[in-house]
């Protein structure tokens, strides 16, 4: 089963007042292009997260977002009350002293000076709590690839239906290309009687009508671009990781469409080939999604 590189996926977890968010989504890209952002106490984890998500992800283009929220009554940043005493003091000598009017609004000033409302605390991030936010982190990676293999599934049903198409126009070129052929012989011998005056030696006609339709002929074409259709049923199977394989095996698939498309020579088997460019280049579109 294939995987689609579109994805997200968001876990929470709660230890003591703060609540853990981890929140990771995707899009596809050749290879891993990995975005991070962390709340500063799970900084130095970074390169285990990133491990995690690359192991797991293995390519696309990934944002993820590790943060925490704290209980908003714990984490009130405590006010520092003789320093705003202090302050208080000093500001109102200086005004006396030169005549400045005082503040209209004591609070709003004070409480704007230096390191009245700073933390001066270094929180350090415990053991225990990292294991809660891993848990997080793995939650969130899980969801994400569950998101990738469904979004996976509803590819690969879209391409089998596009492959059957595919079948279904190349099945029915043959009848046309048994009537292609006459329709060659009988236009050019037509052209020929025209021409009362031209004598021609009617062996070497065959023999040179033979060689045209030869040139003409789509039988190894036809064989290939079945041989790859199966191919690319087996790819699919095989699990995720073969989107690059699908890419390739598609590209083949449109060289021999292609060269069928040249080589017919015929307003309805052209039809025909028009109809399976389209389905191809539909998978081509969708194939890039492909992990």
């Amino acid at each position: 089963m294939i995987q689609s590189m579109t994805g997200y996926g968001k876990a929470v977890v709660v230890y003591k007042n703060k609540k853990i968010s981890a929140e990771i989504k995707s899009l596809n890209s050749k290879q891993l292009d990995l975005q991070t952002r962390i709340a500063p106490i799970y900084r130095e984890k970074e390169m285990e997260i990133r491990q995690m998500i690359a192991s797991s992800l293995e390519r696309g283009k990934v944002d993820f977002a590790l943060w925490l929220e704290k209980d908003t009554e714990v984490d009130a940043t405590p006010i520092n009350g003789s320093l705003m005493d202090n302050y208080y003091r000093q500001l109102k000598t200086i005004a006396d002293k030169y005549g400045i009017p005082a503040p209209q609004d004591w609070i709003y000033t004070l409480t704007r000076m230096p390191d009245v409302l700073t933390k001066t605390e270094v929180e350090e991030l415990s053991e225990e709590e990292w294991q809660e936010a891993r848990k997080a982190v793995e939650q969130a990676i899980k969801a994400l690839v569950d998101f990738r293999s469904q979004e996976g599934a509803a590819l690969q049903k879209k391409f089998a239906e596009k492959i059957d198409n595919i079948e279904r126009l190349l099945a029915s070129i043959e009848k046309w290309e048994k009537q292609r052929v006459e329709k060659i012989r009988q236009r050019i011998v037509d052209g020929l009687q025209q021409v009362s005056a031209v004598d021609y030696d009617k062996n070497r006609l065959e023999q040179e009508l033979i060689y045209y339709i030869e040139k003409l002929d789509i039988s190894e074409e036809k064989q290939r671009l079945a041989n790859h259709l199966k191919y690319f049923r087996e790819t699919m199977e095989e699990g995720h990781g073969q989107g690059k394989k699908l890419g390739f095996i598609a590209q083949e698939m449109g060289r021999e469409i292609n060269t069928t498309g040249s080589k017919s020579n015929q307003a309805e088997m052209q039809n025909i080939v028009v109809q399976m460019k389209d389905e191809l280049e539909q998978i081509k579109e969708q194939v890039l999604n492909a992990l």
